[in-house]
């Protein structure tokens, strides 16, 4: 039987509960983490200029799919953005403009390593109008960072971030935990000594060991011995949560701290479902069209990508539409990610059920919360979400 005409209007604007959002994708690096299995890649030449006009003609594309919406985050991750010249950045920003009209706050943020090379652009960057950067750090020992491949140092890192306080109301960075050798009172000392450096926002990641990557093949092979067991990790995470709250910095996601205020609105439009264009090789965007909303998927190949946007004006390799079974599972599985939790009458008007006994079971447990017209993991249930949410989806 077809959705009601009433429920098929609500969905049909369901995205603006998230936002919209522009995320940008830069694929290549100065060298490859050997932790990353991320769309990266090495190149020695970029024709820059070709990049900026291939970027132009994919969001003007975008444009044309949705009129009238209003812009509120523009992301460049990668890759390493930072490696983009600083006019590449100011013409996709103004490609945006172009396309859609812009937020008044609207929150346009660039991913950067704290090499000297890239934090010299970054007064070129804010004069082109980014106003957050999201600094790959993850560690503040020169001895782990040389065992994570970044090519920082420790002191560099601290001079990076000085230099980016002076040059963006906003700015954020990444640490890793659960490195090799590493205990809880390294891991304490070390985080109490970042939030120390007056971040705004943090996002902290426990190592894991992904297929296809370095580390993958290395651990593989019984290498990356010293890696903190399960329990350990779990630990971390905890004294994560606690050392964070008490700096003003508390969790509002699974990874991710911050100030009141201070929380990333262009992630926020990923947790809420909100809908986002995607530019770049490999890039995923989310996209609420007059047929449905469509899952997109651009050439993940960097030269294949350049290639179909000059020959076909689309770069994207895929484009397929979720059913209303897929719309929740995305939803549940987002925004429970969030401490705010999920929304329950919007998760049901996408036809979901939320199973009664197993909701009594978990809230009796502790690991749920059910107020005010949400849902919720409690403290005790998000280092265990993934339980709960194979609870909820089954």
């Amino acid at each position: 039987m077809p959705a009601p005409a009433a429920c098929t209007a609500s969905l049909a604007q369901d995205w603006r509960a998230g936002g919209f959002a522009l995320y940008v994708h830069w694929p290549f690096c100065a060298a490859k983490c050997p932790y990353c299995d991320f769309n990266s890649h090495v190149a020695a030449v970029i024709d820059q200029g070709r990049w900026l006009a291939a970027y132009r003609r994919e969001l003007a594309r975008l444009g044309r799919d949705t009129p009238g919406r209003v812009l509120n985050s523009i992301f460049f991750g990668g890759g390493t953005p930072s490696l983009m010249a600083p006019e590449t950045v100011a013409g996709v920003i103004e490609a945006a403009r172009a396309a859609w009209p812009f937020a008044n706050d609207i929150e346009i943020t660039l991913e950067a390593n704290p090499t000297s090379v890239e934090t010299g652009r970054f007064r070129a960057y804010a004069d082109a109008g980014v106003n957050r950067v999201s600094m790959g750090v993850q560690a503040l020992n020169d001895d782990d960072l040389r065992r994570l491949g970044r090519m920082h140092s420790a002191a560099e890192a601290r001079a990076a971030f000085d230099i980016a306080r002076d040059c963006f109301t906003r700015v954020s960075f990444d640490l890793i935990y659960a490195r090799q050798d590493q205990d809880r009172a390294h891991w304490r000392r070390e985080l109490t000594q970042a939030l120390g450096m007056a971040v705004d926002h943090l996002s902290a990641y426990q190592l894991t060991i992904e297929p296809g990557t370095a580390f993958g093949a290395r651990h593989a092979k019984g290498g990356l011995r010293g890696l903190p067991g399960d329990d350990l990790s779990a630990d971390m995470y905890l004294d994560t949560q606690d050392i964070c709250a008490a700096a003003g910095m508390p969790t509002y996601e699974i990874s991710n701290h911050a100030r009141p205020g201070a929380e990333s609105r262009h992630n926020l439009v990923y947790w809420r479902q909100g809908d986002w264009a995607a530019v770049g090789p490999g890039a995923h965007g989310r996209l609420t069209l007059p047929t449905g909303r469509w899952a997109t998927e651009a050439h993940r190949a960097p030269g294949e990508w350049l290639d179909a946007v000059e020959a076909r004006a689309n770069g994207d390799s895929a484009r397929e539409i979720l059913d209303l079974p897929d719309r929740a599972l995305e939803y549940l599985l987002m925004s429970m990610r969030l401490v705010e939790g999920l929304e329950i009458a919007r998760y049901l008007a996408h036809g979901a059920k939320l199973p009664q006994d197993r909701l009594m079971n978990l809230s009796e447990l502790g690991l749920i919360s059910l107020r005010d017209g949400r849902l919720a993991a409690t403290p005790a249930g998000r280092p265990v979400l993934n339980a709960i949410l194979r609870e909820l989806a089954e």
